[in-house]
């Protein structure tokens, strides 16, 4: 049996951290406070979602994420904690990710403990955990679904989203993720106005978003990182 650590494991701080990539799972500061400034924010969700529960007929009523890299399913337990607090009956969530890497039950388990005020919904996931690869309601207007395998060959697979979360492992340590290739598709599932964030502002990275067809702006980044980015497909 070997004795090389597990490619995923926690550190000093008891923070998840990937060896395989050099780049823990989510900020050191505050992995919640991180998705909630990146994602929800960087996406617009609150404003969008009471836009969209003010229009008066039932056309456009569900909403899409998509996002690449489930990791522990912290991203999406705070955008459904959020999601609960200002949907509307006949509003919907349709939450879906890509998974090439996926963790064990326990390991997300142990990571999550970090923030007890997702702890019910946490463990609500976490209890369907070895059913994640198959449409999964979690609740009369949440659904949730993480495709596992290469994410070029996952992403294709999509519908048309209205908003991406972008959150590889560092650009320098998972370049794949990043790629042209890939954030066309990116850009080919957005419906039109879609947008995306990501907590990552790598030149390169802006440069094969805007290639794709995406306009891109900097916007103050979370923690000690200066500037994120986020952008619109027009």
């Amino acid at each position: 049996m070997s004795d090389a650590p597990p490619p995923a494991q926690f550190d000093e701080a008891g923070l998840l951290y990937s060896r395989q990539f050099d780049d823990h799972y989510f900020s050191r500061i505050d992995g919640r406070a991180e998705c909630a400034h990146v994602f929800i924010d960087g996406n617009d969700l609150p404003l969008r979602w009471r836009q969209q529960s003010e229009q008066t007929d039932t056309h456009g009523q569900n909403f899409a994420i998509g996002e690449l890299g489930f990791g522990t399913g912290l991203n999406f337990l705070e955008t459904w904690r959020q999601w609960r607090d200002i949907r509307q009956p006949g509003q919907h969530l349709s939450f879906l990710s890509v998974e090439g890497f996926p963790l064990a039950a326990e390991t997300a388990g142990q990571a999550l403990k970090n923030w007890p005020e997702l702890g019910a919904l946490s463990a609500r996931l976490l209890e369907r955990w070895d059913q994640l690869t198959s449409p999964m309601q979690l609740d009369d207007q949440t659904r949730l679904q993480v495709l596992q395998g290469d994410v070029t060959d996952m992403v294709v697979q999509f519908p048309l989203v209205d908003a991406w979360y972008l959150d590889g492992f560092s650009p320098a340590n998972n370049p794949e993720m990043w790629g042209g290739d890939l954030l066309r598709s990116v850009f080919e599932r957005s419906v039109v106005g879609g947008t995306f964030a990501s907590y990552t502002a790598a030149g390169w990275v802006r440069r094969n978003l805007e290639s794709a067809g995406f306009m891109v702006e900097k916007r103050t980044g979370f923690g000690s990182k200066r500037h994120m980015i986020a952008g619109r497909r027009l």
